[in-house]
């Protein structure tokens, strides 16, 4: 008999669907897997037949095929799992196949026919509400990250048992929906506050801008300064996540096997801070295996990536950043696969100004030659500073800024309501062509971030004597209309441009 079960794979973080066909005819006891199955879908065959045996079902006699369509496509994982063992307790006879067709199924076997985790749950549910399917057959422990998405039918499964069940009609499971409106409601909770930080007002007012237009930003100063606190506290003063951002975050993390609290929906900010020592296939994704898997620059989609001690990262890991900073992409291609990532984040790098870390400190001696301080900066690439909009030096601080009982600074929330006033302002004037100012295109910058007569002459003599590129002119403007938004006012004015110059000071004066 010929029975047939609709399940998914996925490449990149989109969900494939994919057909299990299964055949049991008279013939010598065999079970065979074709489809382009890797080593672990191989090795499934031994886990389902046990799970069968051990779940009350008898193995089906006879020569048995499965065949996982379309046979093109490489089948990795142990998701399918489930949708082969239901496979072939409809082949057999032992269930009704009538249900199957309804509905999407995923899911590992446990030897004893419990159902395991899988990666890539959310997505796979989205190709099954877009195929149209009734719903999807989940393993329970995936359901609160499943049952954000809306429209498609999320039956938890605890094991083999309850899955046959399910499918005669003899069991009624109540679809999962998970509360994402409490999700949301709660992705402020603990987030670090900006008021934390003792002083560094104009890095703070730096950093608003930043958040303001989803710049990216350099800063530079001695060790113990606040460089790491006060790029930890950017995400706090992002805007909201909206459900389709929160969406798509979860997807990479699901792909990816790192959705935790519960696996449900991630609905604060990423905040990836990669060690230094990271490879490229670690920032960029991808991997050795056959299946590839996101990188950091994909793991911050949507947050802030933050590469602290930035000269001593490797050369090739950093220069893998220049298409995601322009494209918002990662294009990973393998002789196995191609894919595609996003990875849309607000770059943020910090590095001392020498190896000791004292230069610029009124306070310490800088015990670096200038040839150590040469070699030092020689390991930043150029073209990735070109593309960071602003520069910032961050002091050391005095006693009376530490020894203050309290900051004056404004809070995270009263910032946060400045950068989404500004962002509100944005999404009108794009009218959802860009996402924020940083995501402009020349002809954009051209049409909406015109400076003044007295702009025009500054932006001019930075050009001549700091030997701005192409790229960093319209960077320039771009921060001018962020700042101009955060004001609430319409045009570009003198005032604008000479901040947005000010932050490429380093551009003279270190490179």
């Amino acid at each position: 008999m010929l029975a047939r079960v609709q399940s998914s794979a996925v490449l990149g973080i989109d969900g494939i669907p994919l057909a299990v066909e299964v055949d049991n005819s008279p013939g010598i006891q065999k079970l065979i897997i074709v489809g382009l199955p890797d080593m672990a879908v191989k090795e499934s065959q031994e886990r389902v037949l046990a799970a069968i045996k051990n779940s009350g079902f008898r193995v089906p006699r006879g020569l048995t095929v499965v065949n996982l369509a379309p046979a093109d496509i490489r089948k990795e994982g142990s998701a399918l799992d489930l949708p082969i063992a239901l496979g072939l307790l409809a082949a057999s006879d032992q269930i009704s196949g009538a249900a199957l067709p309804d509905y999407l199924i995923v899911g590992e076997l446990a030897l004893n026919g419990a159902v395991r985790t899988v990666s890539g749950a959310l997505p796979m549910a989205i190709a099954a509400r877009e195929a149209g399917l009734r719903g999807i057959l989940v393993p329970k422990v995936d359901a609160e990250e499943v049952g954000v998405v809306p429209g498609i039918g999320v039956i938890p499964i605890e094991s083999l048992n309850d899955a046959a069940a399910f499918m005669n009609g003899t069991l009624e499971i109540v679809p999962h929906v998970t509360n994402v409106q409490s999700l949301l409601k709660d992705s402020r909770n603990g987030a670090p506050d900006f008021r934390d930080v003792r002083g560094q007002a104009h890095v703070k007012r730096a950093l608003t801008v930043a958040a303001a237009g989803g710049h990216n930003i350099l800063m530079v100063g001695p060790p113990g300064t606040g460089k790491t606190m006060l790029a930890s506290r950017l995400p706090g003063i992002l805007p909201d996540m909206s459900f389709d951002e929160s969406l798509e975050t979860t997807q990479v993390y699901s792909v990816a096997s790192s959705v935790s609290d519960g696996r449900r929906l991630i609905v604060t900010r990423p905040f990836r801070a990669p060690h230094h020592t990271a490879t490229t296939v670690a920032i960029s994704g991808g991997g050795s295996g056959q299946r590839p898997v996101p990188g950091e620059v994909s793991m911050a989609h949507n947050g802030v990536l933050f590469l602290d001690e930035l000269p001593h990262f490797d050369r090739g890991a950093l220069e893998v950043l220049r298409q995601p900073l322009e494209e918002g992409l990662v294009h990973i291609r393998r002789a196995m696969y191609s894919v595609t990532f996003p990875s849309r984040f607000i770059l943020v790098v910090a590095f001392n100004p020498c190896p000791c870390g004292c230069r610029n400190d009124p306070r310490r001696n800088c015990r670096c030659t200038p040839a150590e301080i040469q070699r030092y900066m020689n390991r930043l690439s150029g073209p990735l500073l070109d593309r960071i909009d602003l520069h910032i030096d961050v002091p050391a601080l005095s006693f009376d800024e530490l020894n203050a009982e309290q900051d004056t600074g404004p809070s995270s929330a009263e910032v946060r309501e400045q950068v989404q006033a500004a962002r509100d302002i944005q999404q009108t004037r794009y009218n959802g062509k860009f996402r924020c100012n940083a995501d402009t295109d020349t002809k954009a910058v051209r049409k909406h971030c015109k400076a003044d007569e007295a702009g025009a002459k500054i932006l001019e003599q930075a050009m001549n004597q700091m030997g701005l590129s192409a790229r960093a002119y319209d960077k320039v403007l771009r921060v001018s209309r962020t700042l101009a938004d955060l004001e609430g006012v319409p045009d570009i004015t003198e005032a604008h441009i000479a901040e947005a110059v000010q932050y490429r000071s380093m551009d003279r004066e270190m490179f």
